[in-house]
């Protein structure tokens, strides 16, 4: 244990700052894990709300110092990638579905 009155004080602090890290790694940790379902799903519509919610969560735990910014930027850059998958693999409502092509016959 610190025996100092500064020491004392650091090891105040810390504790307080290891509470806020925590609560801001668990709400980065938990809107992640919500993102992940909502693309496991499909449903666009869902991902695509929850990675506006998800990447304001990344920003915010940047400036708070919880993440680096590089790998922030490689989750955000990942997820988007995926929720781009999703919305290509989806059908689009009112388009019209297109016919398979016909195999060729063979000779």
């Amino acid at each position: 244990m610190a025996n100092h009155v500064s020491s004392l004080k650091r090891a105040r602090q810390t504790v307080v700052k290891t509470e806020v890290n925590r609560a801001n790694r668990t709400r980065v940790r938990g809107s992640l894990r919500l993102m992940r379902e909502a693309i496991a799903k499909g449903d666009v519509a869902a991902a695509q709300t929850q990675f506006k919610s998800t990447v304001s969560a990344l920003d915010k735990s940047v400036q708070k110092g919880v993440l680096h910014k590089n790998t922030v930027s490689r989750y955000k850059s990942r997820l988007n990638a995926r929720l781009k998958t999703l919305a290509t693999a989806a059908p689009v409502a009112g388009a019209p579905a297109k016919a398979p092509k016909a195999a060729k016959a063979s000779k």
